[in-house]
Formats: structure tokens, C-alpha cells, sequence
């Protein structure tokens, strides 16, 4: 379970960053959400969860940590929000320059 865990974290990443070195900006927005799911992967995975256990009652040393589980809600309502932001200002940039490049020269 570690190594399927290890190789989509990878691969994710991976994605993550080629397409944030496109010279497009909506490759640029789903490469920074491919990362952001990379890290709440991680993040989730350090929670160390056990099943068949009880979330806090019963024995402490066996409980699953709810710390991890609470910063990937709060990560996932901030990266919504930072992909519809980032949407947003591709497509003003968009309809301003009238194209989609990063650095808004165009082919030039």
C-alpha cells in the first residue's frame, strides 16, 4: 500500500510540475491543482489511518489522528478557491490580451 501511495504522490507531482512549465495558463491552473492534491495525498497519508479502530475514544495509542483529516478539509475549500480565482484571472487576462500565454506576449 506504501508503494501505490509513493507512486501516485510521484506521479501527481510530476504532473503536477510539467504542466506549471507550459507557456499556457489553464495547463499552468490544473498543474497547480494536480499539485495540491499531491500534498493533501500526503497529508492524509501521514494521518495514519487505521481501520476497525475508533476515531479518538477508546485507546489512545490506536486512535487515527484527526489533525491530518482537518487540514485536508481546509486545504481542499483553499485550493477550490485558489483555482477559482486563478480561472478567473486566466480568463480576464484572456479577454485583455486576447490570448492565453503565461507571460502574455503571445508567440512573439
Amino acid at each position: 500500500m506504501e508503494l501505490l501511495y509513493a507512486l501516485t504522490l510521484g506521479v501527481l507531482t510530476m504532473s503536477g510540475v510539467y504542466l506549471m512549465l507550459r507557456a499556457r495558463t489553464f495547463p499552468v491552473v490544473v498543474g497547480l491543482t494536480l499539485i495540491s492534491y499531491a500534498v493533501n495525498l500526503f497529508l492524509f497519508a501521514m494521518g495514519r489511518l487505521h481501520t476497525g479502530m475508533p476515531p479518538v475514544i477508546g485507546q489512545v495509542a490506536a486512535h487515527t489522528d484527526p489533525l491530518p483529516q482537518a487540514l485536508v478539509l481546509t486545504a481542499i475549500v483553499i485550493g477550490f478557491g485558489m483555482t477559482a480565482f486563478s480561472l478567473v484571472l486566466a480568463l480576464r487576462a484572456q479577454g485583455e490580451l486576447d490570448n492565453d500565454h503565461v507571460d502574455g506576449r503571445g508567440g512573439q
